[in-house]
Formats: structure tokens, sequence, C-alpha cells
């Protein structure tokens, strides 16, 4: 059974930094990859980063290009979100998600394509 959870969230100034953490159990394909996305009250949910099984490859949303890396370490089934330079529109729940299956690169942040989920943490960033 996949499990993921988060960790990392909470409230931060306008110009830090904050670094989410995703714990992944149970993942067992090979071309099994992750995600972080991020949902505001009242908006949609919206794909942030998504980073390939071996994190060789990685892709983001052009909001955040530049300011967040997403990264993640298959020996501790971890994957990472670091923020860097957050504004306040970044505020949103966060939340991991993982997928088994083979998609191109330019659907890794279509949310319909993740079967997984965790329960989301929750980034607050003040101007």
């Amino acid at each position: 059974q996949v499990q993921l959870v988060e960790s990392g969230g909470g409230s931060v100034q306008a110009g830090g930094s904050r670094r989410l953490s995703c714990a992944a159990s149970g993942l067992t394909s090979s071309s099994s990859s992750l995600a972080w996305f991020r949902q505001a009250p009242g908006e949609e949910r919206e794909g942030v980063a998504a980073i390939s099984r071996t994190g060789g490859t990685t892709t983001y949303t052009d909001s955040v290009a530049g300011r967040f890396t997403i990264s993640r370490d298959s020996t501790k089934n971890m994957v990472y979100l670091q923020m860097n330079s957050l504004k306040p529109e970044d505020t949103a729940m966060y939340y991991c998600a993982a997928r088994q299956t083979i998609i191109p690169t330019s659907r890794w942040l279509r949310d319909v394509e993740y079967k997984y989920w965790g329960q989301g943490t929750q980034v607050t960033v003040s101007s």
C-alpha cells in the first residue's frame, strides 16, 4: 500500500525559505515518479514540481521555476521541495503525489495523472 506523508509546512515571511519533505512508502514500480502540488483557498489544485524515479528529470511550473527545487533521496524514499524567495502568493496547502505509470513529461504536473496523495502540509507566507 502506497503511503505519502508530508512535513515541513509552517509560516514564513516573504523572501524566506522553507523545505518540505515527503516520506513515500510502498512504491514498487521502477517507473514511479513524485510531484508536489498546491492548492490555495478558492483555487484549483496546481502542479508545482515533479521528479522522475531516478531524480534525473525534473519539471516546474513557471511561477516557481528558479525559486523552488525538487529533489529525492531514493535510498530513504524521500522527496523534498526546497522553496526559496517565497512570496505571499505561494501560500497554499502543499501535497505530495505519486504515480507508477509512464507518461510524457508534459503531463507530469497534471493532478489527474497521480493516483496516490498525501494529506498535505500548509505553507503560509506573510508579507
